[in-house]
This record gives structure tokens, sequence and C-alpha cells, in this order.
């Protein structure tokens, strides 16, 4: 067999999730830790250094409510758009993803400001579509109440029909520009999307041209039947979280049969849990770091944390009991399901669960050098538990640092990353197709949202 014969081993794809603070409700107490979440060259220095690393997408969340007793790097935050325009600038491969609600924003409004996005990146837009789960959000929004899971994910899909519709709108090549006959544009070549439904009336076309993705990259998190089903219609990077890689390959394996199901290549939907890499240039520095800041750990925020995310205040519960039954919730249904399952696998008390929940945010922790980071991620793409990682440095900035100079070289090491990006958009560089060919065949779930 000749080397040309050899099939080209999987490579991982690797988003930076980027808190402002770190990511482990400690790391902001680290003696090294730097940085503030409304410092744009601080959001620089850590864009451009995900970017050296070769990292497929920068990722910031966002949340729409707040209160003093948030986590740090949640009470004030830049609005994520306004930061990824800047963040074009300073870049020029990394992808640049952002967070916005389906819930309280309108069509026109968002699918126009992601349009000019990726114009200004030049083709490195993406989206992370949530429906929200906060209370507090819907009062911000002259709201009484946060409407059913049901109907926000029903809202959800009418509004990506909506989004898609006025991207899609505006054909290649409709801009001619041409001087000797006077003619801008064909206007056979744009389209309005005269979108009549149940949640939205919004006729079009969007004034602004087909941005170079055709439509920015689609990203989803929701992991609940909802959430996945969604996803196997509309997203092209799934954001999940998985404890161990056995849940990893149960839900892979789910989302990936739901892709196929809806008329697409499971190969054009990527899946990138989320993991808390706790790097070291030895084993011992790597548990140092570890138990350094869990002894950082707000209890009582953590219980905070499991209170809003279960529905119900756990301040009355004895902490080194157990962790209380929790029926039906309206929002994040699969981190619940997730931090529940943890306990109940694990035996822990309500006190260890709430540690569990302030530190990693519910997501895996992996604590080592760089071999020991990279045999975890090589496991797991390998073992059909993902196809790469949504990354969440602990502490800032020196667990990105040590991350990028380590991890990344062991990677590229073992063929699993590549050494450069190859492309000059997002989707190329995810190896994904063009927006035609990867919902050319998609076949709706008709009855889900009726």
């Amino acid at each position: 067999m000749s080397n040309a014969d050899i099939e080209p081993r999987r490579q991982l794809r690797l988003g930076l999730f980027v808190q402002a603070l770190g990511h482990h409700v400690g790391g902001w107490r680290h003696p090294e830790a730097k940085g503030s979440p409304t410092d744009i060259d601080w959001f620089g220095w850590i864009a451009e250094t995900a970017e050296r690393g070769g990292f497929d997408m920068f990722f910031v969340g966002d949340a729409l409510a707040t209160s003093v007793h948030r986590l740090p790097s949640t009470m004030s935050r830049l609005e994520p758009l306004t930061l990824l325009a800047a963040l074009a600038g300073r870049t020029r491969h990394i992808g640049l993803a952002a967070t916005a609600s389906t819930t309280f924003d309108q069509p026109f409004h968002l699918a126009r400001a992601l349009a000019s996005i990726d114009h200004i990146s030049h083709g490195r837009a993406a989206w992370n579509v949530v429906t929200s789960f906060s209370e507090g959000a819907a009062r911000n929004f002259s709201r009484e109440d946060l409407p059913s899971h049901a109907d926000r994910y029903a809202l959800a899909q009418e509004f990506l029909e909506v989004t898609h519709a006025l991207w899609d709108g505006w054909e290649e090549g409709a801009i001619v520009a041409d001087k000797a006959r006077g003619i801008y544009a064909d206007d056979d070549k744009i389209h309005p999307a005269n979108h009549r439904g149940k949640h939205f009336s919004v006729e079009g076309p969007l004034n602004i041209a087909r941005s170079p993705q055709g439509r920015p990259v689609i990203i989803e998190a929701g992991s609940s039947p909802a959430g996945q089903r969604l996803a196997a219609q509309t997203a092209e990077v799934v954001f999940t979280a998985a404890a161990t890689l056995k849940e990893g390959q149960a839900f892979y394996r789910s989302q990936k049969r739901l892709v196929a199901a809806a008329g697409r290549n499971p190969d054009h939907l990527l899946v990138l849990p989320g993991v808390m890499p706790i790097v070291g240039r030895d084993r011992a520095e790597a548990q140092r770091t570890w138990d350094q800041l869990n002894q950082w750990v707000d209890i009582d925020n953590g219980i905070q944390q499991l209170s809003a995310r279960f529905g119900f205040d756990l301040s009355a519960h004895p902490l080194d009991g157990p962790v209380p039954e929790v029926g039906e919730v309206e929002g994040g249904q699969s981190r619940v399901r997730l931090l529940t399952d943890l306990a109940a696998r694990e035996g822990l008390t309500l006190r260890q669960l709430a540690a569990v929940a302030a530190g990693s945010r519910g997501h895996r922790v992996v604590v080592g050098d760089a071999n020991d980071i990279a045999d975890d991620f090589e496991n797991w793409l390998e073992q059909g538990g993902a196809d790469g990682f949504n990354v969440m440095p602990a502490v800032l900035p020196g667990q990105l640092e040590l991350f990028v100079d380590l991890v990344i070289p062991e990677l590229r090491r073992r063929g699993l990353f590549r050494e450069n990006y190859a492309f000059d958009t997002l989707r190329e560089n995810l190896g994904l197709p063009s927006v035609a060919e990867n919902f050319a065949n998609l076949r709706p779930f008709a009855d889900e949202y009726a």
C-alpha cells in the first residue's frame, strides 16, 4: 500500500470558550490571574493567543440578566456582537462566534448584525443560537413570564427560518457595479423574505449584501430532545456537556442519527463538548493548580447556581445530605440531567455537587500534563465521543498560554491538529461544506413544533 492510499487521520476541531476572568469560579482569585471583562485590549490578547495556537473559534457566551450573586465574570460583560466586530480587526484567521437569543431578539436585526460581522471579518462569523431560560431575562425584556420550553423552541425554529430567508435573499453576484451601464445591483438576484408566521412577520429583503460565507456558521447548545432535533435541522456545530466518555458517545450517536434522519450528512455537523483542561508542566503542577483553585470555591455561589438551574431554592437543604430530587424544569434540561446523573453515579452530597457546579460550570475537567490532555482528547476523538472540544481555560492568562505552548504542539506531533489555517473562512477551516450543500437534502421533522 502506498502512502497515497493511507486515509488521513481525523483531526480535532477546537473552540476557545472565553470568560474574561477564567472559567473556574475561583480563577479570578489566582495570584497570577489578570484581565477585565470590559477591556477590549484584554480580549484582543486572548483572541491573538488563541489564533497563535490555531484554534478554530473564539467563542463568547452571553447572559441577559445578572445580579450581585452572579459570578464575577458574568456580572459585567461586553455585548458579544459588538465585541466580535472589534476583534475582527485584530485577528486574521480565527472564527468569531457569539451567543444571541431567539427569545429576546428580532430576526431582521440579528440577521443584519451577523451578516455585517461576516463581512467585517471576511467570512469568520458564527452564531450560537440559544433560547434562554432565565426568568430575569424575561423581566428585562418587558415580559412577566418566560415562554415554556416547547414554545421557546417553536419560536427558535421560526426565527431561524426567517434569518435563513433573509441571508439567502441575496444571490451570489447580486452586486454587479457596472459603471458603464449605471447598474449597481441586479434586482432579479435580490429577493424579499415575505415571511408571515405565528411569531414573526418580516418582508425583507435584508439591507446588506450576501456575506462571504452565505450564512454565518450556526452553533447550537441545546441537548434536550427538542434541542437535538432543532440542531439536526439547522446547526453545523453543537456544543454540549458530558461527564464521561460513555455519556459523550451516547450523545454523539444520538445527534448524528438525527442529522441523518433529517436528510443531512452526519459528518457535516460537528459535536464539541466543553472541557476544562488543568494543564501543568508535569502532573504534580497540574494537580497543585487544581487543588489551589478548589480552595477558592464559594459553596454559597454553587448553591445559588444549582438553585437557578433546578428551579427551586436549595439553601434550606442540608449541605452534607443527598442531592434533592429534581422534577421537570423549563430551562437547561440537559445540564440539570448531567449534574443529577453525576451526583447519583458518584454519590455526591449537595455540598460536593455545588462545588462541581461552581468550579467547572458542570463541564468535564481533565487534570494533567500535555501528554495527559492529548491522550484524553485523542481517546474521545477515536472512540466516537467528539469531533473536537470547546476548551474552557480555568485561569487567564496562565492556562491558555500553557495549552497553546504545550498541548497544541503535542496534538500536532500526533497528527491530531492542523499546523496552519488552510482557508479564509471559518466554514472551510472547520471542514464544513457550503450552506447549499450542507442543507441540500433537508427533511424537516414536520410535527416537531406543531
